[in-house]
């Protein structure tokens, strides 16, 4: 089964759909379609660039596209529980055991919490999931009431990730309005993300670089 027919699939689709709708409730950014859609785009970019075979590419858009399922659960330890979900729909749908493992894997190691960058999907998934910052995961449409998150979000006007052309540095470039949030701002939440974002880098053989309005930072 293709990734193409994983992102078309009702019954995956229906998980996703009403894990976003709890996370609605809780005040989250947006995690739903466009988010994992995303995520699943930059993976296969990721490892595309660097030259992995169509085979890992694929199982890697498939992590990514289902790695945030385990928020039908709960919010927390939403990575574990996704992976659980992941296990049991893969395997319904006769998936080959070892596929079902790097994806699985994969999906549990992607939170900053928990995760460690245990492979080259899991590593793409890290990078790929903590790159997607961007306005229009803002639900919230009341400055006034922004917590830090929206401040976050809401200031990214645009964000790119990008590996270099000699395949040794993946860059993840912010623009950031000032007006919304600061660079401290990001700092205070996302710390820990980067981090990740830079054992993820060494796990693929690259550097991880942090750059917020054309200033370097990591």
């Amino acid at each position: 089964m293709t990734f193409q027919e994983i992102a078309k699939n009702e019954t995956i689709r229906a998980y996703i759909r009403k894990a976003d709708e709890s996370l609605i409730s809780l005040g989250y950014t947006e995690h739903s379609f466009s988010h994992v859609t995303h995520v699943a785009g930059d993976v296969r970019y990721i490892l595309e660039t660097l030259e992995y075979d169509a085979h890992t590419v694929e199982i890697a858009q498939i992590a990514g596209y289902l790695h945030d399922i385990g928020n039908l659960v709960n919010r927390v330890d939403h990575s574990q529980s996704g992976a659980v979900m992941a296990f049991q729909i893969l395997n319904q749908l006769n998936f080959d055991p070892e596929d079902i493992a790097t994806i699985v894997t994969a999906i549990g190691n992607h939170d900053e919490g928990t995760g460690v960058p245990v492979n080259a999907v899991a590593a793409a998934l890290i990078l790929a999931d903590k790159a997607d910052v961007r306005r229009s995961r803002v639900r919230n449409r009341d400055s006034s009431t922004f917590d830090i998150h929206d401040r976050v979000n809401y200031s990214v006007k645009k964000s790119q990730l990008k590996i270099n052309e000699d395949r040794t540095i993946v860059k993840l470039k912010l623009t950031v309005d000032t007006r919304y949030g600061s660079v401290m701002d990001y700092f205070e939440i996302f710390m820990q993300r980067m981090i990740l974002c830079r054992k993820a880098a060494e796990k693929l053989g690259l550097q991880f670089k942090l750059i917020i309005n054309e200033q370097q930072l990591i």
